[in-house]
C-alpha cells in the first residue's frame, strides 16, 4: 500500500506550491514511483509541476453524463456507460518519469462533488498499490477525505500562512480529522511565507491554542513570487532558494524518522 500524504489548508497559503515541492523532493530522493492527486476543485498543481493536463475526472463525468444528449453519442454501441467510463479514466492520468498526476477537476453541477468523488475513489482503489507514495493536494474543506475517498492516510501536512486566521483554519481541519476518526500516523503543521523565517509569539500562542504540532517554518521567498509572475513551474526553483531549502529540510526530517 502506498504511503499516503495529504496536504491541506485554506486557499492562498501556498499549499499547492508546497505540495509540488514535496512531489519534487520525493522524486529527487529516489522515493518513486509517486501518484500525485489534485483533489482541489480549483486545480493548479499541474502548473506548479510544469505539466499539461488535457482531461480531468470532472471532464469525463460531464462527457458520460451528457452522452445520450449529444448529437453523436460517443459511447460505442454495445458498451455500457460504466465500461466507457473505465476506458476514459486512463486518459485522465498524466504520466511523467517519476510520478503520475490525476486531477479531479470541476464539480458536478452546482457544487455537488458526489459523482466525481466516487470516480476518484474507484480510480485510487485500482491504482494506489502500484506506487510507493500517494500525495494528495486537498481543498480546504477536506470533503473528499470526510467521505472516505482515500483508502487510508499515513500523514497529514497542515499548511498555514503566518497569520492567526490561517492557523485557526488548519485548527478546524485538524478537528475534522479527529471527528471522522481518520487517525493518521502523523499530523503536522507547516507555517509558510514567514517573514525572515520566524514566527512571532502571538502566532505561536494560536498554534498552541489549536493544539497543533509545528513541524517547521518556510520563509517568505521572493523567488516563488517571481516564478509565479513569470509562469514558471515552482519545482524549477534553484536548489539554494530559501523556500526550497527550508521545506526540503523539514520534509527530510519527517520522512527519515
Amino acid at each position: 500500500m502506498a504511503y499516503t500524504i495529504a496536504v491541506a489548508g485554506k486557499g492562498g497559503t501556498g499549499k499547492t506550491t508546497l505540495t509540488g515541492l514535496l512531489i519534487d523532493y520525493l522524486c529527487k530522493t529516489g522515493r518513486g514511483p509517486i501518484l500525485a492527486v489534485d483533489a482541489d476543485a480549483n486545480s493548479n498543481l499541474n502548473e506548479v509541476l510544469g505539466v499539461e493536463v488535457e482531461t480531468t475526472l470532472g471532464d469525463i463525468r460531464e462527457d458520460v453524463a451528457n452522452a445520450e444528449l449529444a448529437a453523436e453519442n460517443p459511447i460505442p454501441s454495445g458498451m455500457s456507460k460504466q465500461d466507457y467510463l473505465d476506458f476514459k479514466l486512463g486518459s485522465a492520468m498524466v504520466e511523467e518519469d517519476e510520478y503520475d498526476l490525476l486531477v479531479m477537476g470541476r464539480t458536478q453541477g452546482k457544487g455537488c462533488y458526489c459523482f466525481v468523488n466516487g470516480l476518484l475513489q474507484a480510480q485510487l482503489a485500482k491504482v494506489a498499490s502500484q506506487y510507493k507514495y500517494l500525495v494528495v493536494d486537498n481543498e480546504a474543506g477536506m470533503e473528499h477525505i470526510s467521505r472516505g475517498i482515500l483508502p487510508h492516510v499515513d500523514a497529514i501536512l497542515l499548511v498555514s500562512d503566518c497569520s492567526r486566521r490561517g492557523v485557526q483554519a488548519v485548527g478546524r481541519i485538524a478537528e475534522l480529522v479527529r471527528e471522522i476518526k481518520l487517525e493518521p500516523k502523523v499530523m503536522k503543521l507547516i507555517i509558510n511565507r514567514a517573514p525572515d523565517g520566524a514566527v512571532n509569539e502571538g502566532i505561536m500562542e494560536e498554534v498552541k491554542k489549536q493544539g497543533l504540532d509545528l513541524l517547521g517554518v518556510v520563509p517568505q521567498d521572493e523567488l516563488v513570487y517571481d516564478f509565479d509572475c513569470a509562469g514558471k513551474p515552482t519545482v524549477q526553483l534553484p536548489p539554494d532558494s530559501k523556500a526550497r531549502t527550508a521545506f526540503e529540510s523539514i520534509i527530510g526530517q519527517m520522512l527519515d524518522k
